[in-house]
């Protein structure tokens, strides 16, 4: 009897792998939009409430370093005291900063709404990154990309939300997107059930040897060493596209807003599939080839970006952002294969980095721009794909278990 129990209880989690993943997936989405209202809220509130470039540089910094440092910490506390309900509280975070930036009427609020909002972001990525390990079927690559395109998806919407109706009706409009937040409640605490009753058996070892760190701590350093500077290298590049390639395009090549956002637009869509491209592609043929190519072999394309005219500006960044967004799923999963038992701490780790090196490599390239030209921060970020050939450092490490299958649930998430 328990046995068939037992039996109906493992059918039940595999069954429910999918659901659990586009769940998650969709969570993600919703969660990086209401964050990336944020930015896109700037000049409405520079000119409402007067404030320098200084005072919005302190809203930035006070979102990402809320979202970077607590990330690895609360990482780390759940890999030794799991909270499958966590998820949705993280979501209550954001809702709470949304609805003070709606109403913050000056300097103080704004801040505390801009905590509010990376503090959300640090519950909600490493408990979710877990998640989507356990719904892996041992497919981790596949489970991660699918994680993360929805976050890179809600990051390209919200600034469109944020121009199509925040703009026209004001401040107090953000509010209306609490209802998001309360749909990402409602779907989280769904896969919080899941994560109770399946989820956590799937991520018990087996063995103590898969407990065991996968190389040498000397190996393990070296390892982490290297990809928290590929890290650095691909999010600097990024930083330099996502906040002032629109500049650039309508400073080199006078083009208008409009098209400036359209080629924007084409950049963070090649983002996106190469987030979906790159998690399964580790699994194939190995995460540290992944790696490897993705950072490396984008090189000649951000070289040629700075001499190209116009059309070949953006052709090329279409495979710039295939190939080194490829590189955070097999970097998150290798990471967690390289560490086992530390999902969370991992996934805390890397989204926090990321964010870190994504605030601050906006401000250093924005000085820079501010000093000596928009064109020269492109021929310089150029090279930074160079540190790439880091990753000939990096040990085999790649698992690959016996995969579970990843059917759709002919059900809901239970």
């Amino acid at each position: 009897m328990n046995d068939t129990v037992a039996g109906d209880g493992a059918h039940a989690a595999s069954q429910t792998a999918v659901a659990v993943l586009l769940a998650i997936s969709f969570s993600h989405l919703l969660n990086d939009m209401m964050q990336s209202l944020l930015p896109a809220l700037y000049p409405m509130l520079k000119e409402r409430y007067g404030l320098s470039f200084g005072q919005i540089g302190v809203l930035t910094f006070t979102y990402q370093i809320t979202a970077s440092l607590l990330q690895p910490l609360i990482g780390r506390y759940t890999d030794a005291r799991p909270r499958p309900y966590s998820l949705s509280t993280g979501m209550a975070f954001t809702l709470s900063g949304l609805a003070l930036l709606a109403y913050a009427h000056d300097d103080a609020l704004l801040l505390c709404a801009a905590a509010l909002i990376g503090t959300g972001s640090s519950v909600f990525h490493p408990e979710s990154s877990r998640v989507a390990r356990m719904a892996s079927g041992g497919r981790h690559g596949l489970a991660q990309s699918v994680f993360q395109v929805g976050g890179n998806l809600g990051s390209s919407i919200g600034p469109l939300l944020a121009a199509f109706v925040v703009l026209p009706y004001g401040q107090s409009s953000v509010v209306w997107f609490s209802l998001a937040a309360l749909a990402g409640m409602f779907v989280l605490l769904q896969v919080g059930h899941w994560y109770r009753l399946h989820g956590l058996e799937r991520l018990k070892p087996r063995s103590a040897a898969d407990t065991r760190p996968a190389a040498s701590r000397k190996h393990v350093t070296v390892a982490m060493v290297v990809l928290l500077s590929l890290i650095f290298s691909k999010y600097f590049y990024l930083a330099s596209l996502t906040s002032y390639y629109t500049l650039y395009l309508i400073s080199r090549f006078h083009v208008s807003v409009q098209s400036a956002q359209i080629h924007l637009f084409v950049f963070l869509g090649s983002v996106a599939a190469g987030t979906i491209l790159g998690g399964p592609l580790g699994d194939r043929i190995g995460r540290k080839y992944v790696i490897w190519g993705s950072i490396v072999g984008v090189l000649p394309f951000t070289l040629l970006l700075p001499h190209a005219n116009l059309f070949w500006t953006g052709m090329l960044t279409v495979p710039i952002g295939v190939i080194l967004a490829s590189a955070f799923p097999a970097i998150v999963v290798y990471a967690q294969e390289l560490l086992p038992g530390r999902t969370g701490t991992v996934a805390g780790l890397f989204f926090g980095f990321a964010f870190g090196m994504g605030g601050i490599g906006a401000a250093v390239l924005g000085q820079l721009a501010d000093s000596f030209g928009i064109d020269l921060v492109y021929r310089i970020c150029a090279w930074l794909p160079v540190i790439g050939v880091l990753a000939g450092f990096l040990p085999n490490v790649d698992h690959r278990p016996p995969r579970e299958p990843l059917a759709a649930s002919s059900g809901h998430v239970r």
